[in-house]
């Protein structure tokens, strides 16, 4: 440990509209009831302080991208209880007007899966709940699936039969295997190549059908070279929080959108770095989001799966909510200096709202932990 002058000169942004050049969704996490949260009670939540942030994030002009791994999806949060989280973010949107997605998976199947038509029957359960909501669907990936699956064609097989159901354009998720080890070789190879070639296969057999596809592989020249073979109207949208500003901005041949999990708490900077980039302004755009990689860099360190717990840290320092408290006792999933380190590095960019609030709970919080003053 190490001395740190907390910083006084905050970056405050004020709220805005949404930016005009890019699609940009912020992964909103959720708050946990401290009072009632335990390793077997997932419905614990603190509707209160949860949907009072995704208004923070509509307020700053960002769409929510909801109950997705960023809110704890097969980490702590169950589907009856995503399903009601994404029933009351819905209508929050509807209220404010905002624009809200919502993840579809299969994380009902609780136990063990022997068919791939059990897969799309609890793929089906959850896209129709989404859309009775109002919320654009993004299918997961899904654990069960990857377990089920022998090869490209029981991929190309399930997700069309959900896409010629859907009612409106989807994003698909190709979600990593640094996000969700359960997750390795899905498309149906370990070859990123091969399985490339699956997701454009699917994309290009169900035109009008897919809206964009996350892509949360870190790996930036991959992510631009699928960019670039992606049909038009297709977005791409980065899901990448070690390389967003380059893929953001973009290159001669095109851009990335963006749906992020480190946009949680980068909010405000953020919006208005985007909005920065809609007049233009490449330099500045970059001179505000750029010095916030290293901070993201350090949230989604291996094990990567871990990040949720640095972003709620952050939110209750910023004073998005009472208590450091995670569904599933997750709170506990990163060590006392990945969250000290976390502080000094948000501190360093401002993005704390009160930094006196944020150092009193971070000194709070190292006394808990024996470390003395």
């Amino acid at each position: 440990m190490r001395p740190h002058r907390p910083g006084r000169a905050n970056a405050t942004y004020p709220p805005g509209p949404a930016p005009r050049s890019r699609t940009v969704f912020a992964a909103a996490h959720v708050v946990a009831d401290p009072y009632r949260a335990a390793a077997d009670t997932p419905d614990a939540i603190d509707w209160d302080a949860t949907l009072a942030f995704r208004r923070h994030l509509w307020r700053h002009g960002l769409a929510v991208a909801e109950a997705m791994d960023t809110a704890q999806r097969g980490m702590g949060l169950d589907w009856p209880t995503a399903a009601d989280l994404i029933r009351r973010s819905a209508a929050e949107a509807r209220a404010m007007g905002g624009r809200i997605a919502a993840g579809v998976g299969t994380d009902q199947l609780t136990t063990s899966v022997s068919s791939l038509a059990a897969v799309a029957a609890a793929y089906t359960e959850q896209l129709a709940a989404a859309e009775a909501c109002g919320a654009q669907p993004v299918l997961m990936a899904s654990r069960a699936l990857a377990a089920l699956a022998t090869g490209p064609e029981d991929y190309l097989e399930t997700y069309g039969r959900l896409l010629d159901q859907c009612a409106h354009p989807v994003i698909l998720h190709w979600l990593g295997p640094m996000f969700d080890p359960q997750l390795t070789g899905y498309w149906g190879s370990t070859d990123l190549d091969a399985a490339t070639e699956t997701l454009l296969t699917l994309i290009a057999a169900h035109p009008g059908k897919i809206d964009g596809v996350k892509v949360s592989l870190l790996d930036a020249h991959r992510e631009t070279e699928l960019r670039r073979r992606l049909p038009d109207g297709v977005r791409c949208y980065t899901g990448d929080d070690f390389h967003y500003p380059e893929l953001i901005e973009g290159d001669q041949h095109g851009f990335s959108h963006a749906l992020l999990g480190v946009f949680d708490p980068l909010a405000p900077v953020a919006a208005e770095a985007v909005r920065v980039l809609d007049t233009g302004d490449t330099q500045r755009f970059r001179s505000l989001l750029d010095p916030t990689v290293e901070l993201s860099r350090h949230l989604f360190g291996t094990p990567t799966r871990y990040y949720k717990t640095g972003v709620v840290f952050l939110a209750w320092l910023g004073g998005h909510q009472s208590h450091f408290t995670m569904l599933g006792g997750l709170q506990s999933a990163r060590s006392l200096t990945h969250l000290a380190r976390a502080y000094e590095l948000a501190d360093r960019l401002g993005l704390f709202p009160d930094p006196d609030l944020a150092a009193f709970r971070l000194t709070s919080f190292l006394a808990v932990h024996g470390v003395s003053q």
